[in-house]
């Protein structure tokens, strides 16, 4: 029986952590006009994972790898053995392939080609995964100042231009390491008090599920 998205995901996660050793797992995390349905934090990049199990089609695969690919340092289609014979068709030669078998029921995980850097990657978009809170936090290490009345993306462009590359991308991955997602709606409201702005009402949010191998 092929296996199912659900039950590729955990031993994948397993697998990645010995691999990639320090790592943080955040699963469907919205960029663009797709979901990543993995994106996976290691000590200074962002890796994109796209899971394409037996059962699952191509259809928005053209899309996804659009906006993977504005996103993260470095992509990986994760598929299963009916795609591996012909996903290279389908994917960037930069991205990297993980074959999923089913081994005694059970999914057994081989790095068929690992990732290159992303040429495509967008600065100005990876920076939008971060927070205000953890952007002020990146001004703070790199002496900038404050700009309290100006907009997230004016404080992100000014990030982008004062801080050399190498540099943000071990604080970007420092800041999703330390991310909790309990608590962050007390501190944008926290930064936006001491800001001299108002908090944001409470509302209904979709809770995101991740997994940290710290």
């Amino acid at each position: 029986m092929a296996l199912l998205d659900k039950d590729i995901r955990e031993p994948l996660f397993q697998f990645l952590e010995q691999t990639y050793h320090k790592i943080r797992i955040i699963e469907e995390k919205n960029m663009g006009r797709s979901r990543a349905d993995i994106l996976m934090v290691t000590e200074d990049a962002l890796y994109g994972i796209e899971i394409k199990s037996d059962h699952d089609s191509y259809t928005r695969l053209a899309r996804q790898v659009d906006d993977y690919d504005r996103f993260f340092d470095y992509n990986f289609a994760a598929v299963g053995s009916s795609h591996a014979g012909h996903i290279e068709e389908h994917i960037p030669d930069y991205w990297g392939i993980i074959t999923i078998d089913e081994v005694d029921g059970k999914p057994d995980f081989y790095i068929l080609r690992k990732p290159q850097l992303n040429p495509r990657l967008d600065p100005s978009e990876k920076i939008r995964i971060l927070w205000r809170p953890e952007l002020a936090h990146i001004q703070e290490l790199n002496d900038m100042p404050a700009y309290r009345n100006r907009s997230k993306l004016f404080v992100e462009q000014k990030i982008l231009e004062r801080v050399p590359p190498d540099v943000l991308r071990a604080q970007l991955s420092d800041e999703l390491f330390e991310r909790d997602y309990t608590t962050i709606r007390e501190r944008i409201n926290a930064y936006r008090t001491a800001n001299g702005r108002k908090p944001r009402r409470r509302r209904r949010v979709r809770r995101k599920r991740y997994k940290s191998s710290m």
